[in-house]
Parts: C-alpha cells; structure tokens; sequence
C-alpha cells in the first residue's frame, strides 16, 4: 500500500475525531507556592481546543492524498 494512500486515510480519520471530539483537556501539576524547599503544587486541568476549520482541513487534505495516491500507478 502507498504511503499517500496512508497517510491521507489517517488525515480523514484525524480530521472526522476532531470535528466529533472538538478537542480535548489534560490535567498538569503546577507550583502555587514555593517557599526554599517547601512546595504547594496544585492540579490544573487544561482543555485545548480544536477548530473545525482545522478538521475540515485535515479531511479535505486527506481524501486528496487519497485521490493522487490512487491515480498514480
């Protein structure tokens, strides 16, 4: 299988997860406090989100990965 074939599947599939999903939040430790060696921490939660533009990109990019991959033989 072509590598283009590939990775424009794998762009269709990221760009339809992002338009579903519309992004995703991780939790990072972070210092409040420190004061010499004694350290407050806190867990923050984060969210990133994921344009749809970005999505739509990712699908249009790789159907036509797709479409040259297949023409070309």
């Amino acid at each position: 299988m072509k590598t283009s074939i590939v990775v424009g599947v794998l762009l269709v599939i990221l760009g339809a997860a992002a338009l579903v999903y519309k992004g995703f939040s991780f939790t990072q430790e972070e210092t409040v406090v420190q004061l010499g060696s004694l350290k407050a921490t806190a867990e923050v939660e984060k969210d990133v989100v994921i344009p749809d533009v970005l999505g739509i990109a990712a699908i249009v990019a790789g159907i036509a990965l797709v479409a040259l991959g297949a023409r070309k033989k």
